[in-house]
Order: structure tokens, then C-alpha cells, then sequence
């Protein structure tokens, strides 16, 4: 009962810091955007906007009248989730928001999984293989996969499996004869609640080269971080204990040293969502993927400045829940966390 009690404290505390982390954020953001330019009017309305569009923009965001009041109506519209409208393509800003969104985390989970597949598999070969020449191929490769740059590896990507061995399509979400319908955002679980079983395969087909390449990219920090886990856990006395009486050392692999040595791996794939979903516009504008991070770097090229703002608070607030389930989930797995541990 008191461990219960303690941990329900521990989430309690660490949802009530979050939010005031994604207030901050939203206070930051919007104190840039007004010091951006000495006529934050003109700015967001874009640089083509006539006197009209600027006038509307004066009035939607009321900049006539004090800072504290345009700051309460932001954060008001914020959380209400009435962003405006886009000056660009005069389209509502959320909804747009809202429509790459699921693409993007679409595109995320999907090489999440293979993250976590690839990454515990080969942190767990290259352990208990220490000190050979498996454990130092496993280290060159995710030593090498971090640090390539994002745009060569997605080039040599399209290059290799769409021209040289034609295996995958270059791009988009699904081929152009098709018209997926839309009910969650998700086009791959749209497919399948309707029954389109042939969208559902397309759809499948034209995400895995780009969550290939987003996995390749980032797979070292979960193999890294798997491997030294399960190096912690291999020389500990109940491990020596459990070779002692006899055990089979597969069976002490997989329940003596792999379940324990896993604990920072299953807290860093939380946070790993979060960088990725920051992290993949590079990979969705070589790839052609309609998703958040594609539009992102649209609204930069075309300085469509009221819609980055919300798409940066989007991105934060993505990135605070992440380590914020990555904080809960360390307090399940370890009590000392939230026992006061951390401190």
C-alpha cells in the first residue's frame, strides 16, 4: 500500500512539473515570435500579405492590446485548439496540424518497432559476446549508423532499393491510383477497419524503406544502451550464483541477465519516440512522407510563421510527454526512483 501511495505521488509530481515545462514552452515561443520582427503582424501574416490580411491578423490575435492579454488568448486558443487560420493556404492551422500528424507517428511507430527489435536483439548478441569480434562488429556498425548523416543515408537509400535492386517505391504514402479512405488519420488501420486489404498491403509496401532508414539512423542508442545494461547485470553475484548451481547459461541469458539488464532500454525507447518524431523531417521530405515534419519544412521554406509556431509547441509538448512516460515507466520497473532515488 505505501509502495502504491509513493508512486502515485511520484506521477502525480511529475505530470504537475510536465505541465508547467509545456506552459513555459508555450510562453517561450510565443515571446520569440513577437521579438522576431518589430511588426509581429507582418510577419505572421506572411511577406506577400496585403494591409487587409495584416488588419485581420491584428484582430485574430488581438496585437493591439497588451502583451499579458495576447499571451492569456494564445494560450487560451491553444489548449482550446483553435490555432487560425493558415495565411498561406487559408486552410484552419489545426487541421492541417492535425492531418500530417498521424502520418508522421504512423511512420514512428512503425520504426519503433524495428528499433527495439534490432537494437535489444543486437545489444543482447554483442554482450554476451563480449570482447569478441561479434561484440565489435555490433559496435563499429551502430557506432557508424549514428553518426551518418540523415540526407546521405536517405539518398544511398532510394538510390540502392529503388534503382539499383528496384524493391521499394521511392516515395509517398501509397501509389497515386489509390483513394484510402480516412477515418482514425492512420492510413494502415484505416485499411484494415474497412476491410481494403489491398490499400492495407500498398500501404505497408511504401512505409518500410523510410522506416528502414529512420531505424538504421537511431538503432545504435537503444543497442548501446541494451548492451551496457546487460554488461551490468552479467558479472553481478546472484548471475555467478545461478552458474555456480549449474544452470544452463541460455536459460541465465534470457532470465537472469536480459530481463534485469533491460530496465534503461525499455525507459530510453520512450524518449526515443519523442526524438524521433523531432528528428524525422529530413527522412519525410526525401521520402516524399506527407507527415508532420514534411510540413514543418515547408512552412520554414514558405516563412509561414503562425503555423510553425504551433508545429515547434506540437513538437515540445510530443517531447515532455515522452520523457514523461519514460519517467513513469522507470518508476514501475524501479522503485528506488520514486523513492526519492533520483535525488
Amino acid at each position: 500500500m505505501e509502495g502504491r501511495r509513493e508512486l502515485l505521488y511520484f506521477i502525480l509530481r511529475r505530470i504537475g512539473v510536465s505541465v508547467l515545462v509545456i506552459l513555459g514552452t508555450i510562453f517561450i515561443v510565443f515571446l520569440i515570435s513577437h521579438f522576431l520582427s518589430p511588426d509581429p503582424a507582418a510577419l505572421w501574416a506572411g511577406p506577400k500579405a496585403r494591409p487587409s490580411t495584416i488588419a485581420s491578423v491584428i484582430r485574430r490575435y488581438r496585437l493591439n492590446d497588451p502583451f499579458w492579454v495576447q499571451l492569456f488568448y494564445f494560450v487560451k486558443d491553444f489548449f482550446t485548439g483553435n490555432f487560425g487560420t493558415d495565411p498561406i493556404s487559408g486552410q484552419s492551422i489545426s487541421a492541417e496540424i492535425f492531418f500530417y500528424l498521424p502520418n508522421t507517428i504512423e511512420l514512428v511507430l512503425t520504426s519503433l518497432v524495428i528499433i527495439i527489435i534490432s537494437g535489444i536483439g543486437l545489444g543482447y548478441i554483442a554482450a554476451v559476446n563480449f570482447g569478441t569480434r561479434k561484440d565489435a562488429f555490433i559496435r563499429v556498425l551502430y557506432t557508424g549508423a549514428w553518426a551518418s548523416p540523415t540526407f546521405l543515408v536517405s539518398i544511398l537509400a532510394i538510390m540502392i532499393f529503388t534503382s539499383y535492386i528496384p524493391i521499394f517505391p521511392s516515395g509517398g504514402m501509397y501509389s497515386p491510383i489509390l483513394n484510402p479512405p480516412r477515418i482514425t488519420g492512420f492510413y494502415i488501420l484505416d485499411s484494415l477497419i474497412t476491410l481494403h486489404f489491398g490499400d492495407f498491403v500498398d500501404e505497408v509496401y511504401h512505409i518500410i524503406l523510410p522506416a528502414l532508414t529512420l531505424a538504421f539512423l537511431n538503432f545504435g542508442i537503444v543497442t548501446r544502451i541494451s548492451r551496457n545494461g546487460i554488461l551490468g547485470v552479467k558479472w553481478l553475484p546472484y548471475v555467478k550464483s545461478a552458474k555456480a548451481r549449474g544452470l544452463n547459461e541460455k536459460h541465465i541469458n534470457r532470465h537472469h541477465i536480459l530481463r534485469n539488464g533491460l530496465v534503461e532500454s525499455n525507459t530510453v525507447i520512450a524518449v526515443m519516440f519523442g526524438w524521433l518524431m523531432t528528428g524525422d523531417v529530413i527522412v519525410e521530405e526525401i521520402f516524399a512522407w506527407p507527415g508532420i515534419g514534411k510540413f514543418a519544412y515547408s512552412t520554414i521554406v514558405s516563412d509561414d510563421y503562425p503555423v510553425l509556431i504551433f508545429i515547434v509547441i506540437t513538437f515540445t509538448i510530443l517531447v515532455i510527454l515522452a520523457n514523461l512516460i519514460a519517467d513513469i515507466m522507470y518508476a514501475f520497473l524501479d522503485p528506488r526512483i520514486r523513492l526519492g532515488g533520483e535525488e
